[in-house]
């Protein structure tokens, strides 16, 4: 994907683009119906594919009867495991091969006779038409032999084993003894809470076309994840990685769920193979349900113990979280309680179990959004329990190092956050009393929670090129998933090389661009800053080579370090050269410099920060609620959520990704929950009839506010601010209930009968 950027001022060189709020660079495109998605690219021949999924959780294909679905007109073919040549099993996980991680299952499609969840996809039929191929689908007839399934996670969580850390968040921790400070406190609160499973629902369901030539590859398809994706296919499909390729230019939402390769993807490629014509599978919204992981439920333990003075003494945090048998990962649920709050004895342990289901997976602020509620809601109800400020409490146990590992906190300013939010939320006129404060019938609640999520990079390829025309172009492997990246990406690269932005195109969304990595963890932003400065840095270095040869140049003999970026050109105070003046001299039409980073050398660096400091966005969210006294319908009202994200790129899409992450916060809290039946493992609310996601009469006028202090230990002092604010969200909501009415909610989503 390539996007220039128009003119949206009469901007110079001098103009200094981070910070504003410019318009997405691909609105029009969107707007106007000019983008593509994966679900819609033509080809000549292109055929159609459905999935057939199975109803049993566990167990094997005894039969598949595929007679009357061949007999339709228009089918092309059945691919069953009987009839199909099999892909190359999934390789096993490696962190120093992160394209292991985004096998979404274990199982190897139409290779096997297993049946390892209930929606596992069995069979694909393929057709000359969309409704040819999804009626088709309905007439197979699969037999089984049906095996005894584990799908509840209550009733197995005592078959939990510890989770294992990895290398972006442990899973455990051990300070002091928190079981005899927390027995011997004066004042304790010990909740046990759960959250329900949840699924992805991005506006685009996930979308394959498939073209094979010879053997090469050519997949359309919505990914966040486009360089991991074409090294796994190149896997699975026994075919040098240079031979595929992945386009992913328009991604319409991911969230997580597009950052694996799930079923659709590959066995579009499979039929792509098996009947030598394009092939396109889109799912449908059950489909998604089926063969797409969501978010892991929980069970988690808090305890807290404090003195008089509202001091922690004691914390402990213990969940119990799943995965599925045929894969999925454990979650940093802990990792908020690990960072946020100081006290002398801390106990920290995550577990997982293995159901039979489809593997969790990547959602929104995975672990910290759930694991959030649960902490925050315990700190609430401590408040209550020694007649605190909520406010008061979270500020008097503000750590001044990390409360576990004992490192720096890089650049947190999580006080001034609360004192922002306070103010502008109006915290003061809260009457502490529950259900003291009324608006005519409705019951009125205040509700504050704290926000947490690490920052963190990956390694990120980025090349620059610049003209004699002064037209800059980016280029770099990323994804664009309605968050802004290309925009940001063309601000960036406009400071560094003091252009203006309309002069800057940034490419992207192609596997062919340099590595870069997935759009998930807050980080790809990040990523590409490093990348492009590293870049900018490399051409002024190029261009001031260029000038050793140019007798006449002000800028001749000079160091990178003593010129300036300006105006379309490199300057030393008021003498300088424009890049054209510069490429002209030395007969140059363009140069170009690209910037590299390796895996190896990105983890060494990552442990070597992780012994000096701590790095997180933060945030204070502040939450007001109604609540109808006879009915117990809750109406979230009011919303005002400051945050700490260090230097904020585009002032517009911030505000939108942060506005965003709290949106689906209070689906967390309110409504949001995958209802599985125990008897089967069946999703029963696999639709948006059904799985309640906030709708614009939900929604609230959100106030969204950040410090803006930059960070000086990330790149151009920024940070992640993806899934920040949907962290604490919840927890918000339900301390402004526990306010509202007096109960503490302790089960999500807070429905009618939890309060009545």
């Amino acid at each position: 994907m390539s996007i220039k950027y128009a003119e949206t001022e009469q901007a110079t060189g001098t103009t200094k683009y981070v910070g504003q709020a410019i318009d997405r660079v691909d609105g029009p495109a969107k707007t106007t119906g000019e983008a593509r998605f994966a679900a819609e690219y033509p080809y000549p021949g292109l055929a159609y594919a459905a999935l057939v999924h199975a109803t049993i959780p566990r167990g094997r294909i005894t039969a598949i009867d595929t007679a009357e679905a061949q007999a339709v007109r228009g089918v092309i073919d059945v691919l069953t495991h009987e009839n199909t040549r099999p892909m190359k099993p999934a390789p096993k996980v490696s962190f120093l091969d992160l394209s292991t991680l985004v096998s979404g299952t274990s199982v190897n499609y139409l290779a096997t006779d297993e049946v390892s969840w209930n929606g596992q996809p069995i069979a694909v039929v393929v057709a000359e038409t969309p409704e040819t191929a999804r009626y088709a689908a309905s007439l197979v007839r699969p037999a089984y032999e049906e095996l005894p399934a584990a799908v509840d996670l209550a009733a197995e969580q005592g078959n939990a084993v510890p989770q294992k850390g990895n290398l972006i968040s442990e899973a455990e921790a051990d300070k002091g003894d928190a079981r005899a400070a927390l027995a011997a406190a004066p004042h304790t609160v010990d909740l046990t809470f759960t959250t329900p499973p949840h699924n992805h629902n991005a506006i685009e369901p996930h979308a394959t076309t498939a073209v094979w030539d010879g053997d090469r590859l050519t997949v359309h398809e919505a990914s966040q994840s486009i360089t991991w994706t074409r090294k796994h296919l190149a896997q699975r499909f026994e075919v040098p990685e240079k031979n595929v390729r992945v386009l992913s230019p328009y991604v319409g939402g991911g969230f997580g769920g597009k950052g694996s390769v799930w079923a659709g993807t590959l066995l579009a490629v499979l039929a792509a193979r098996a009947t030598g014509r394009p092939v396109r599978l889109a799912l449908t919204r059950e489909g998604v349900y089926h063969t797409v992981g969501g978010r892991t439920g929980s069970i988690q333990r808090v305890a807290l113990g404090a003195g008089a003075d509202g001091k922690l003494t004691a914390v402990i945090h213990t969940t119990v979280s799943r995965t599925g048998r045929s894969g999925g990962n454990g979650e940093p649920i802990t990792a908020g309680t690990r960072h946020l709050y100081a006290a002398p004895n801390i106990h920290l342990r995550q577990s997982t179990v293995r159901l039979d289901l489809l593997a969790n997976t990547f959602m929104r602020a995975p672990g910290e959004s759930i694991g959030t509620f649960a902490l925050e809601s315990a700190v609430d109800e401590l408040a209550w329990e020694l007649g605190l400020d909520p406010v008061e409490l979270r500020l008097l146990n503000e750590p001044d190092r990390d409360p576990v590992g004992g490192q720096r906190l890089a650049h947190r300013r999580l006080r001034e956050a609360y004192a922002l939010g306070a103010e502008r939320f109006g915290w003061r006129e809260r009457d502490p009393r529950a259900g003291s404060m009324r608006d005519g019938r409705w019951l009125v609640g205040m509700g504050v929670a704290t926000a947490y999520h690490p920052s963190m990079r990956m390694p990120a390829n980025v090349t620059v090129r610049l003209g004699a025309d002064g037209g800059v172009v980016v280029r770099c492997g990323l994804q664009e998933m309605g968050m802004g990246t290309a925009t940001v990406l063309g601000q960036m690269a406009a400071d560094e090389l003091g252009v203006p932005l309309a002069s800057v195109r940034v490419e992207y969304g192609d596997s062919e661009l340099p590595v870069a990595p997935g759009a998930g963890g807050s980080m790809q932003t990040a990523s590409a800053a490093a990348g492009v400065q590293d870049a900018a840095a490399k051409l002024k270095r190029t261009l001031l080579g260029l000038v050793r040869r140019s007798p006449g140049s002000p800028l001749r003999g000079r160091k990178p370090d003593e010129v300036e970026a300006r105006d379309g050109g490199l300057y030393v105070g008021g003498a300088g050269q424009t890049y054209a003046e510069i490429l002209t001299a030395a007969g140059r039409g363009h140069v170009e410099v690209e910037s590299k980073a390796g895996m190896l050398g990105f983890m060494a660096r990552t442990l070597r920060e992780r012994r000096r400091w701590v790095r997180a966005a933060t945030g204070a969210q502040f939450c007001e609620v109604r609540v109808d006294p006879d009915t117990m319908e809750v109406r979230v009202s009011r919303w005002v959520g400051v945050f700490d994200v260090g230097t904020v790129i585009n002032a517009r899409t911030a505000a939108s990704q942060l506005r965003g992450g709290i949106v689906m916060g209070i689906g967390m809290a309110l409504s949001e929950q995958t209802l599985i039946d125990h008897r089967n493992g069946r999703i029963m609310n696999a639709s948006l009839a059904e799985y309640h996601v906030p709708v614009h009469a939900d929604i609230p006028r959100i106030d969204v506010l950040w410090l803006d202090e930059p960070d000086s230990t990330m790149p151009l002092g920024l940070r992640g601010i993806g899934e920040v604010s949907i962290t604490g969200a919840a927890a918000a909501v339900a301390n402004a209930v526990r306010h509202a009415t007096g109960k503490r909610v302790l089960d999500l989503p807070i429905t009618l009968d939890k309060l009545l």
